[in-house]
C-alpha cells in the first residue's frame, strides 16, 4: 500500500452492508483509506485494478479459528494463521482457546496476548476457556479475563455435560457482557462414532453418530440461554433439527446465533464411499 499512493480499483461489485450498497461501482483508494465509491470514477492512479466479475467486501470476520499458538505450533502458528487469513479476506478473526496449555488463565492469555502484538498480521480477539482445562469440571475466573480483552469463552472442541455448571457459565457470561460459544455434543450419544449414522455406515460397516448427540444438546443450552438471558452462539451447525431449534429461539427473542462450516454444505455422507480419511471430519 505504501508504494502506490493512488489506487483505482475498477467495475467490481461492491457490497457493503452498513450502507445498504450492492452495485457495481469504482473505489479509489487514496494514501491506504478508500476516499470515493462511485460509479465509473475519472482520476490518475499509480495502479489500476480491473475488478470486472470480481466481489468487493468489506474485511471479513472469522470467529473460529485454531491458531494452536503457544503449544501446538507443528500445527499452526498465529503468524501463519493471521497471513492465510488475509489471503481470503479475513480481517479480524477470533482465536479459539483449545491451545496447549488452554487459555483458561490470566498468565496464559497474557502470553497469547504478547505473540498477538508481535507476530499477528490481521486484527486478532481472543476467546478465553470456559472451564480449567476445558475439561467441564471448574469455571475459569472469566471476571479477570475482562481487563485482558477478552470477548468470549468457549471450550471449543468439548461440550460441558454438567447442566448446572453450564448455566452458571451463562450467567457469568452475561454479567461480563461476553458471549459464550458452545460446541454442542453430547458424547454419550455420538459414542465414538466417526460418520453419520444412517444407511451409509451401514453399508460401510462404520460406527455411526445420531443428529441427537447435535440437536439435543443445542436444545439444552439454548433453553439454559433463554433462561440465564445470556448470549448464545452455536458452533459449527450439522443438521437440519439444530437450525430448526435455533430458528425457533430466534423467533422468541433468545439471543442465539450459529455457524456452519464449508465441508457440511459441500459433502455428505455418501462422498466417503472411498473410505478416504482426507474427508474425516469431527
Amino acid at each position: 500500500m505504501s508504494v502506490n499512493k493512488t489506487i483505482l480499483i475498477k467495475g467490481g461489485r461492491v457490497i457493503d452492508p452498513e450502507n445498504n450498497l450492492d452495485d457495481c461501482q469504482d473505489i479509489l483508494v487514496k494514501d491506504g483509506k478508500i476516499s470515493k465509491i462511485s460509479r465509473d470514477i475519472k482520476c490518475e492512479a499509480d495502479k489500476v485494478i480491473e475488478a470486472k466479475g470480481k466481489i468487493i467486501l468489506p474485511g471479513l470476520v472469522d470467529m473460529h479459528v485454531h491458531l494452536r499458538e503457544p503449544g501446538r505450533e507443528d500445527k499452526e502458528t498465529v503468524n501463519s494463521g493471521t497471513r492465510a487469513a488475509l489471503k481470503g479476506g479475513i480481517t479480524t478473526l477470533l482465536a479459539m482457546p483449545n491451545t496447549t496449555p488452554a487459555m483458561d488463565s490470566e498468565e496464559n492469555i497474557e502470553l497469547l496476548q504478547k505473540i498477538i502484538k508481535n507476530t499477528a498480521l490481521n486484527n486478532v480477539l481472543v476467546c478465553a476457556a470456559i472451564t480449567r482445562g476445558r475439561k467441564g469440571e471448574e469455571l475459569t475466573e472469566v471476571a479477570k479475563f475482562k481487563k485482558h480483552a477478552v470477548v468470549a469463552i468457549s471450550d471449543d472442541g468439548a461440550s460441558i455435560d454438567n447442566q448446572d455448571l453450564m448455566f452458571k457459565a451463562l450467567v457469568k457470561a452475561r454479567e461480563q457482557k461476553m458471549l459464550l460459544i458452545s460446541h454442542c455434543e453430547d458424547k454419550s450419544l455420538s459414542n465414538n462414532g466417526v460418520v453419520n449414522l444412517g444407511l451409509t455406515s451401514t453399508r460401510l460397516g462404520l460406527r455411526g453418530i445420531a443428529r441427537e448427540s447435535e440437536y439435543k444438546r443445542v436444545e439444552r443450552d439454548v433453553r439454559l440461554a433463554e433462561k440465564a438471558r445470556a448470549r448464545l452462539h452455536i458452533a459449527h451447525v450439522s443438521c437440519r433439527e439444530s437450525v430448526e431449534i435455533i430458528s425457533e429461539a430466534k423467533k422468541r427473542k433468545v439471543k442465539v446465533t450459529c455457524e456452519t462450516a464449508p465441508h457440511y454444505f459441500s459433502l455428505s455422507q455418501e462422498d466417503l464411499s472411498g473410505y478416504d480419511t482426507n474427508l474425516k471430519m469431527n
